[in-house]
Formats: C-alpha cells, sequence, structure tokens
C-alpha cells in the first residue's frame, strides 16, 4: 500500500457533483485513488503541507500536437494562417524520426505537468522515416502523465489534391492496419487506464471519405474513441463547401463522426445547427484559444455550446501554433476570449477551471478522473498561492486571473511528477540538451 496525506490545504476546489469548494481540508491518496477527505487526518506515508496551497483537480488536456515541441518559432510560419502555416512546417516534420518522436513527446508533456496538467491526449497523424506511436507512448510512459494518444493518418498528398506533400501520406490499407495494431497493443479500457488510445484521421482535407468512415467503423468495433479537427477557420469551411458541398458537421454525421466516443478539435466556425447537433449527440469538443489567436482562426463560440450542453474541454494544441505548451495559461485565454466576444460576465474563473478540469476529462471519457471526490483517481494539482503572483488576492479566481501558472507539487495516480516546483519523475534537463540539439540539426 503506498499512501501521501496531503495536509492542511487552504482550500479544494473538488468539481464534483455539488462543486463543493472545502476550507483547511486534509485529502488521503492511497493505491492511486482518493481514499478521503477531511480535517485532522494522520498517516504513517509521506505527510505534504499544503497550507497556503490552492488544490485542484489535475488539469486535462484534450488536443495537442506533441511531436511540434521542436519547431517553435519557426521563420515563415509566423505571421501564416493555417493552410500557409502547415505548407511551411510539412517539409520540416518530414525529416523527424522515431528519436524526434520521443523526445518531443518527453519535453512537451513536461511543460505541461508544470502548468498542472494530470492527462493529455496527443494527436499524431504524420509517420516519417519509421517514427511511430510507440514512441510517443515510451515518453508518456517516462514522464508519468496520464497519455490519451491517438493514431492519425494523412492519406491524400499534393499530386491527389490534398495539403500535405506526398512524402508524408500512407496508404489507408496500412493505416487501417497499424490502428489496429496501436489498439491492441496498448489500449487500456479499465477504470484508471494510464494509457487509451484513440483513432484520429487529420482531417477532411488530408484523408478521403472513405478513410473517414472506416475508421468509425473501426473504433467502434474496438471500442476506441475518435478525434480530428474540424470547422477551424474560413478556409476549413470554404474547403467542406466546395469539396463536400455540405459543412463539416453535416459532413461529419454522415461519415459517423458525432456520439459521446466522438471530439472534434478547434470547432471555432461551428454553426447554431452545428452546435445543437453535439450537444444532441453528445460529441465534445477541443476547444485551443491560444492556437486560434495566434493563426488568426477566430474565437470559438464556447459560450453558446456549454450553454446547449455541448461537452467542452481545452487543448494546448502543437507547439508550432501556440507556441507555449501551459494549460492554465489556456484556461485564462479561454475567460478573456469568451469576455471579449460576449461581455465581462461570459465566463467565471470557476467555470473556466471546470472546462479544465472535469470538461476535459468529460471529453475524453473519463469519468474516474477529474475531481477530488473519494473513489476518484489520484490525479491532483497543488498550487502555491503565498507567491508574488497570487500576493494580495481575496479569492480562488486569482489562480487564473493572477497566477501562479506553475504548480508546485503534481500527482498521478497518487505518485508525485513535480515536487517543490520540479519534475521528480525524469532528468528533464538530459531532455532538453538532447531536445535543443535535434532542433538545431533540422535548422541545419
Amino acid at each position: 500500500m503506498t499512501e501521501i496525506l496531503l495536509q492542511r490545504a487552504s482550500l479544494a476546489l473538488t468539481m464534483d457533483d455539488h462543486s463543493r469548494e472545502l476550507t483547511g481540508c486534509d485529502i488521503r491518496l492511497r493505491d492511486g485513488v482518493i481514499a478521503e477527505i477531511g480535517t485532522g487526518l494522520s498517516s504513517d506515508g509521506d505527510v505534504i503541507d499544503a497550507a497556503g496551497c490552492l488544490v485542484t483537480p489535475g488539469l486535462v488536456n484534450t488536443h495537442h500536437h506533441l511531436y511540434q515541441t521542436l519547431t517553435r518559432a519557426v521563420p515563415g510560419g509566423q505571421d501564416a494562417l493555417l493552410f500557409g502555416w502547415l505548407k511551411t512546417l510539412y517539409p520540416i516534420w518530414a525529416r523527424f524520426g522515431p528519436e524526434e518522436m520521443f523526445i518531443s513527446a518527453q519535453v512537451g508533456l513536461a511543460e505541461l505537468a508544470l502548468s498542472g496538467c494530470t492527462m493529455s491526449s496527443d494527436h499524431l497523424y504524420l509517420y516519417p522515416n519509421g517514427a511511430r506511436l510507440d514512441d510517443t507512448i515510451a515518453a508518456a510512459g517516462e514522464v508519468g502523465l496520464r497519455f490519451h494518444p491517438t493514431r492519425g493518418a494523412m492519406s491524400i498528398g499534393e499530386s491527389a489534391g490534398g495539403l500535405p506533400p506526398d512524402s508524408l501520406v500512407e496508404g489507408e490499407a496500412a493505416i487501417l492496419d497499424d490502428m489496429t495494431r496501436v489498439v491492441d497493443a496498448f489500449h487500456d479500457g479499465a477504470e484508471g487506464a494510464m494509457v487509451r488510445v484513440g483513432l484520429a484521421p487529420c482531417s477532411p482535407f488530408s484523408v478521403s471519405r472513405e478513410l473517414m468512415r472506416d475508421t468509425a467503423l473501426l473504433a467502434r468495433d474496438k471500442g476506441v474513441m475518435l478525434h480530428t479537427h474540424l470547422a477551424e477557420n474560413d478556409e476549413d469551411i470554404a474547403y467542406s463547401l466546395e469539396k463536400f458541398g455540405c459543412r463539416p458537421g453535416q459532413y461529419a454525421e454522415d461519415l459517423g463522426w458525432t456520439g459521446d466516443d466522438v471530439w472534434h478539435a478547434h470547432c471555432v466556425k461551428l454553426d447554431g445547427e452545428e452546435i445543437d447537433l453535439f450537444a444532441r449527440t453528445r460529441t465534445g469538443v477541443a476547444h485551443c484559444p491560444c492556437s486560434n489567436c495566434r493563426l488568426g482562426s477566430g474565437i470559438a463560440p464556447i459560450r453558446t455550446m456549454r450553454d446547449a450542453g455541448v461537452k467542452v474541454g481545452l487543448g494546448v494544441d502543437g507547439s508550432a501554433s501556440n507556441d507555449s505548451g501551459n494549460l492554465m495559461l489556456e484556461a485564462r485565454q479561454a475567460l478573456l476570449l469568451q469576455r471579449v466576444a460576449r461581455g465581462a460576465d461570459a465566463m467565471s474563473a470557476r467555470e473556466a477551471l471546470r472546462i479544465a478540469t472535469r470538461g476535459g476529462a468529460e471529453v475524453l471519457g473519463r469519468t474516474d478522473c477529474g475531481q477530488i471526490a473519494p473513489g476518484k483517481r489520484a490525479d491532483l494539482a497543488v498550487w502555491d498561492m503565498s507567491g508574488v503572483e497570487a500576493a494580495g488576492s481575496w479569492d480562488m479566481a486569482a489562480l487564473l486571473l493572477a497566477g501562479p501558472a506553475r504548480v508546485r507539487d503534481l500527482f498521478v495516480e497518487g505518485r508525485p511528477v513535480v515536487r517543490g516546483g520540479d519534475l521528480v519523475s525524469f532528468d528533464l534537463a538530459a531532455a532538453l540538451r538532447r531536445q535543443n540539439d535535434l532542433a538545431r540539426r533540422l535548422m541545419a
């Protein structure tokens, strides 16, 4: 039996069914779950003083491209819209291999962990030079985060009217075979699973209608979730209308891409009918506010989605289009954008934090995560509110409105990943040295 006791937390935001906020509480973590919440608890295990700290469920990242941590702030792509940005980056990504995928995933997940994230998805849709989804899964195992990797794909290259270069696309039969392989090898559908695999063709403009449909059939047969990009910007909508004769929401519905087992990234340009469709079918959305700003895509109608009952989580998106991977800053940006679009009362700090925690868990189908309650997984973030960022604050909203944006302690499945503001699960300094070596090699 392994046990950790957090004592005297100044405040715990539980995100439970009653949205309780507990002051001066103790939280016992035992064998991967939250065993007890109370006051005056004692333990023979590891006791951690949380006085002056705010405790939240671990944040959940519902959309990322971890390999992109090797291509931040690339000249030529810094000021481009989505399609031009992709054309700049594709030739660079084509030079990646297994080591680039592994190291970039390590660094990207470490960055997320330091921002309070305990569970992350990843959308890997290109596999150059022998790279495999296995590379990122191995990296997540070293960092210690709960991981939802998705086996993405691109099958329509430039010569066939698609956006990616032909060197980065795969045959559709081979794609489906490898999707089957990775699900059989790595997916764990049990409660408390550390790895769950999803299937994720990149986008409607990089794969065929047939692959979208076949992937949906395979996912339902295997009992795994589906993910793709949808309705990201005006170019995306124009492409759908020209090539498919319908809007993205209709295209998704026609091919089996709606339902409780589906979540779409971005959805900046969904209209009212599409939002109603997503609410009715329980289809999830990964909202990526910083990336949407960086690429000039627009402001996603998250207030309208939430009011309609759509499941919404947050995503940092790839580090070539954000270019940060800090999920707490993403939550702050989500709040600010809704206020810019709809007024100062459009979203509260508490709602934004709920989207960043339990909202993301619900999008990923994780009823066992995302809240501080007995029996739920022991994924917790401890925020030190005694520093300069939160000095003079009157309310817990300071965590989002002021800071800190870096976690003091982080626990995943009851195991420490960050302690005292530093990663303890693996050698981050060595990974950063190698990351920068690989980036310099790519530049050359």
